[in-house]
């Protein structure tokens, strides 16, 4: 994959009015940004790229994320381990399908919410997200657009049920004989224990290329990497393993969740990249957990601050960005649009905001700030459409990404990835997806969060405080 072009800044406007204001990006695109060897980098709402959607064959702008994971896939001659939350892109399980039947070993492990076919059920078993899913895979199945689903269609169009009828292993983390762990939310695939694919995005339309039947729609805003390294892959084959034990064998060896009994921090060096590692979750107690490791890698910033972020609902990180405040770090955060006017949500202690919950409660350790800063907001998206990343970039040298949003649940239930890079160059990429998606974003206090508070202030006031009992995925 070729290297990404720049977004050139020549200047940033900021136009205040009230409460919110607008942010605005004027500038130009020069040369290709240099990679650091070894590592590719793809954004499916890129400005600069374009391709053509599987979902309705229209030109779009971005990188085609499915056409990453196909093309590593189609490299392998041994091995494929694939652990994704979700796996709803049929052309993947069918190149799964392919390699299987060619003699490589694939292994995949799924959430256990996912790991049925989609088009066995029938809607009215199902909750409004699963019917909402539902809806949108059988439109994307649907190839003929004519309204109704063939026997032919729903076999062509659910992932599941390509890799079970091609004979694929597979295992989702009931397989410890648990419930479940909080999620199994990691998005990785090693290759021949030699190319890695991880990062935000899982696998299915609505996370990559849109929702069926809505053009508006690009997807959510995600990023995968592709690294070249055996001994990176070896730390994610070995997470893999963990949690397969003897896969589909029936012995009660898997682990997940915190029976993963996941470690500390690993580095490994990638070229010139040195690469940290971090496995989740951990038990509360256990000061190796990720979102230490996030406010002890947050606190070591010391001009800027960029972060963007799906879930951010970790008071102790928000606690931490004061002090980043109080030396004079610039920050600057984008949320999606839906998570951050919640009542949980460390957006609004950014913002100097508090808002009680449904019960008229405030977040345990709420701590509105005392000077909140003007650069904290939500980015434009087409509606059903969300802001995925889980990325933070430090001093435009540092890379934080993976699967691991920033929240009690990631650490201490889901099993997650944390990836810490240490390359300026990757930086300058993931810098320019912040100015991409900065431009144009609502800053401050937006509408939306404003009629929210009057409506809840109408009803609670300002709430009262919560004790310290409840956690948020």
């Amino acid at each position: 994959m070729r290297a990404a072009r720049a977004l050139g800044l020549v200047g940033l406007a900021v136009a205040l009015a009230g409460c919110s204001a607008t942010a605005r990006i004027i500038g130009q695109a020069p040369a290709n940004l240099p990679l650091p060897p070894g590592v590719e980098v793809a954004f499916n709402h890129r400005s600069d790229h374009q391709y053509r959607s599987p979902i309705d064959g229209r030109r779009r702008s971005g990188d085609d994320l499915e056409a990453l994971v196909l093309d590593t896939i189609q490299r392998a001659e041994t091995r494929i381990q694939l652990a994704v939350q979700e796996l709803a892109l049929p052309r993947v399980a069918e190149a799964l399908v392919r390699k299987h039947q060619g003699g490589v070993k694939v292994e995949v492990v799924l959430e256990n919410t996912y790991s049925t076919t989609w088009s066995a059920q029938h809607p009215s078993d199902l909750n409004p997200h699963q019917r909402l899913r539902h809806t949108q895979l059988s439109a994307l199945a649907d190839r003929n657009h004519d309204g109704q689903l063939s026997g032919e269609e729903r076999r062509a169009g659910d992932a599941v049920a390509i890799l079970q009828r091609g004979g694929v292993p597979l295992i989702d983390d009931t397989a410890d004989g648990s419930a479940g762990s909080g999620l199994m939310h990691h998005k990785f695939l090693v290759v021949d224990g030699r190319w890695l694919v991880t990062g935000s995005a899982n696998f299915t339309p609505s996370c990559i290329h849109g929702d069926a039947g809505d053009p508006q729609t690009l997807g959510n805003v995600n990023h995968l990497l592709r690294i070249e390294s055996r001994p990176l892959a070896a730390l994610f084959s070995a997470e893999f393993n963990r949690m397969w034990g003897d896969g589909p064998g029936g012995s009660t060896d898997s682990r997940f969740g915190i029976g993963k009994e996941s470690g500390e921090v690993q580095t490994v060096m990638v070229g010139p990249t040195p690469v940290e590692v971090l496995f989740a979750p951990h038990r509360r107690r256990d000061a190796h957990n990720g979102l230490a490791l996030l406010e002890e890698r947050l606190a070591q910033a010391q001009t800027s601050l960029d972060m963007g972020l799906f879930v951010f609902s970790a008071q102790g990180i928000a606690d931490r960005l004061v002090q980043l405040q109080q030396r004079g770090v610039r920050i600057r955060l984008l949320a999606d649009p839906g998570f951050a006017s919640r009542s949980f949500s460390e957006v609004l202690d950014l913002l100097g905001v508090a808002m009680p919950d449904r019960l008229c409660k405030l977040e345990a350790g709420n701590a509105p700030w005392k000077r909140p800063i003007e650069g904290v907001g939500t980015p434009q998206l087409a509606r059903g459409d969300k802001l995925h990343h889980k990325i933070a970039v430090i001093d435009a040298k540092d890379v934080i990404t993976g699967s691991f949003n920033w929240s009690p649940s990631a650490a201490h239930a889901n099993d997650e990835t944390l990836l810490i890079l240490h390359s300026p160059a990757l930086a300058a990429h993931f810098s320019r997806e912040m100015d991409r998606m900065w431009q144009g974003a609502e800053l401050g206090i937006t509408a939306r969060m404003q009629r929210k508070l009057e409506r809840i202030r109408r009803s609670c006031g300002s709430g009262t405080q919560r004790q310290p009992t409840v956690q948020h995925s």
